[in-house]
């Protein structure tokens, strides 16, 4: 059994509730599929979590953006990634240089056993996004899974959920059994949602267990009012990304 999760955005409260949950369903090998920065207070300790706990870590665009500089992103993911940096760097030498190091040798992908594991999607490992309504753009699912050779884990939109070649989307809420995907002989791109900054309108922290047969979306509930406080006592932080926390989008 593992736990994948991704995006978890610098929010302690919600990696530390996540990693109790893994913990008391006895999991101890826990793949990131990239963004343990970013948005929110806490890069610092979110980033030796993930040196100490990760088995696997994906590089994600936050991570990216933090070696490269956020030219693309917009003003308010911008100024959180610069102030990451910024955080990074005052930390004592010894420390500073173990996370960049840690950052810098992120892989963009990994595939082992027809298992493929990307921060975006196939098509852009890092940046691509896939969202629900691409389920409609027959082209782009058409490059997505050309890359695929069975199954495919992903992150990077906040929204979980699974993708089938045959065209088809569930969200967790949708599948027949709720919350549960059982893997057959149809690829599918599996998105394992947030821990840090859930976007579904459920403000529940989102990671997924995985047994090599079926996929379990499992939500955890933490203290997300704690994370807005300290955002909003950061002047570098936009309130905005406290407030998202509390709606889930």
């Amino acid at each position: 059994m593992k736990a994948i999760l991704s995006d978890i955005h610098s929010n302690l409260e919600a990696l530390k509730a996540v990693l109790e949950d893994a913990d008391d369903r006895s999991i101890t090998e826990i793949i990131c599929l990239g963004d343990i920065i970013g948005y929110g207070p806490d890069p610092i300790e979110c980033l030796q979590i993930a040196q100490e706990k990760f088995s696997l870590t994906i590089r994600g665009n936050h991570e990216e953006a933090t070696l490269t500089g956020p030219e693309n992103f917009n003003f308010r993911a911008a100024a959180a990634i610069r102030w990451t940096r910024e955080r990074i760097d005052r930390s004592p030498t010894p420390e500073a240089r173990r996370n960049l190091n840690y950052v810098e040798n992120l892989p963009e992908q990994i595939s082992d056993n027809g298992i493929l594991m990307v921060h975006g999607t196939p098509r852009g490992p890092t940046g691509d996004y896939l969202f629900p309504r691409d389920i409609r753009d027959k082209i782009k699912m058409e490059e997505v899974f050309a890359k695929i050779d069975n199954y495919c884990f992903a992150g990077h939109s906040h929204i979980p959920g699974v993708f089938t070649q045959s065209g088809r989307y569930e969200h967790p809420t949708e599948m027949t059994m709720e919350g549960i995907y059982i893997l057959d002989d149809e690829k599918a791109l599996i998105n394992v949602g947030s821990v840090g900054q859930p976007r579904d309108i459920d403000p529940r922290a989102c990671y997924c267990t995985f047994d090599g047969d079926s996929v379990v979306f499992r939500r955890v509930i933490y203290d997300y009012e704690a994370t807005m406080r300290r955002i909003y006592a950061n002047e570098r932080l936009d309130n905005s990304l406290g407030d998202r926390l509390a709606e889930g989008r």
